[in-house]
């Protein structure tokens, strides 16, 4: 007699019965990896939504007698499933699907052209190119989990917020953003970041992205013409410096931090840094370095500051904002694209007081003032702790996966070697200088694995590698893209 899965409730709170959730059987259970499967099976029914956001699972108990396994088993593959924060525990509740990870892409008649995206230079659309070609892995940088975003604590905030809200809350706002949040913001960054500012010195931005862009006319304003960069260095923040109409000379990187003779070598007024975890090395800018820095902007230069991922870190203690050390020349940029999700578009700038006003005006004349709603949820969250109860759930996520796509490397791609683990949302791995990155990147593709050349991330020659992102996916799908990666790298050998 084959067993079946008892009753389990959908959104809508409908009850579906015995083979009416997923037809498992009992015969179907492997002897070995039973959570694997179960996992696998629950998963694979969330992504093409047979399971839909709010379906309740059964009991472990229930489950465990249907499928004549232990109830261990059941418990297991529920637990790996909240990890990936397709699930949620929810008490007398029970476990609930919370969040659908994206539906693979289609199947395209023809093949798509997988080499286009890997010319050199780099072509400012590239990240779109890249972005809309087909893959079984996405190992490409920059990528939050998001099927962990906080759905349910979202709605709660919102709602909340919603109850709270007044008709003139309604209105056109501050541009320099909704006041409660400019608060949240300024207790969060004293918290996390060592920042001690006052609410009325911050800008609510759409991302790092509008920040530099609102940076662009007031540098210019005030006679900078070329912001130095980190070599190797963040292509799209070139890309966007460049779009701005300045100069972007190379400053080298070690495992210290930028190379401040150098900086000063540019004679370049401003510099772009990246100094809590340096993308795409993952160097922290030591002591010595942010001294002479320090002494380098009392001399009259303007820093930048992406403080673009630095709430990600592990096996370090925190380090301080560069702001938390100089306010008067310091321009701090920061985001919750990497905490939260992109698509929510909500970031900060602490400019000088000097900028402040000039900051204001573009924001202004830009677009009014970000979204307000938005805003006052997210001032919900950090007020509240759920922002920072969502930090601890991701770092301790983001470290199994991480560990996994550096012994999948050390297995699959002997002799590379791996940077910038301690911290952040990527890995960088330089390898032996046979094969040109992007041709191995390329190789990789066709293989149905994205990443990025390290050149990409570079203006000056330099050492072959990959910039691997290592977020966004579950342990297993990771091991299987750097599996791919050697499998590419040998065929290029």
């Amino acid at each position: 007699m084959h067993g079946t899965i008892g009753p389990v409730t959908d959104r809508d709170g409908a009850t579906a019965h015995g083979s009416d959730f997923l037809n498992l059987r009992a015969d179907d259970v492997p002897a070995d990896g039973k959570a694997d499967w179960l996992a696998r099976q629950v998963r694979q029914a969330i992504t093409d939504r047979r399971l839909t956001v709010g379906s309740r699972l059964p009991a472990t108990r229930l489950l465990a007698a249907e499928l004549r396994v232990s109830r261990g088993v059941v418990t297991e593959a529920y637990r790996r499933l909240a990890e990936d924060g397709h699930v949620e525990g929810r008490r007398r509740g029970g476990t609930v699907v919370v969040a659908a990870p994206p539906p693979p892409p289609p199947t395209r008649a023809q093949p798509p052209s997988h080499a286009a995206p890997f010319t050199a230079p780099p072509d400012p659309r590239v990240f779109d190119a890249l972005r809309a070609a087909d893959a079984r892995v996405d190992l490409t940088p920059g990528r939050p989990d998001l099927s962990a975003f906080p759905r349910t604590a979202w709605l709660r905030a919102e709602r909340s917020v919603l109850a709270e809200l007044s008709s003139a809350d309604l209105g056109y706002g501050d541009p320099r953003g909704a006041p409660r949040l400019r608060r949240a913001v300024a207790d969060w960054l004293a918290r996390s970041r060592g920042i001690g500012v006052d609410p009325d010195g911050i800008v609510i931005v759409a991302g790092i992205a509008q920040a530099l862009t609102l940076l662009h006319p007031v540098l210019r304003a005030d006679g900078i013409t070329a912001v130095a960069v980190e070599e190797p260095g963040s292509l799209g923040t070139r890309q966007h410096l460049a779009h701005g109409g300045l100069a972007t000379p190379p400053v080298p990187v070690d495992a210290h931090g930028p190379d401040v003779a150098a900086l000063r070598a540019t004679g370049a007024p401003a510099v772009l840094l990246t100094p809590a975890h340096q993308f795409p090395t993952g160097a922290v800018t030591s002591g010595e370095r942010r001294r002479e820095l320090l002494r380098w902007a009392a001399d009259g230069g303007l820093i930048l500051e992406d403080d673009y991922d630095a709430e990600h870190r592990y096996d370090r203690p925190p380090v301080p904002a560069l702001r938390s050390l100089l306010a008067d020349r310091l321009c701090y940029m920061g985001s919750v694209s990497k905490l939260l999700a992109p698509a929510l578009r909500i970031g900060w700038l602490l400019p000088p007081r000097r900028h402040l006003d000039a900051l204001t005006d573009a924001k202004r004349f830009t677009d009014l003032g970000s979204a307000v709603l938005p805003q006052l949820v997210l001032a919900r969250l950090m007020e509240t702790g759920q922002l920072e109860r969502h930090l601890r759930l991701l770092r301790a996520r983001h470290v199994r996966r991480r560990d996994a796509v550096i012994a999948a490397v050390r297995t699959h791609l002997p002799g590379a070697t791996v940077h910038g683990a301690a911290a952040g949302l990527h890995l960088t791995v330089t390898y032996a200088p046979d094969v040109p990155d992007t041709e191995l990147a390329a190789a990789a593709l066709t293989l149905g694995v994205k990443c990025h050349p390290l050149s990409w991330h570079r203006q000056l020659p330099g050492r072959p590698g990959l910039v691997l992102g290592y977020a966004a996916d579950p342990p297993g799908t990771l091991t299987e893209g750097v599996a791919l990666l050697g499998r590419a790298l040998r065929s290029l050998a």
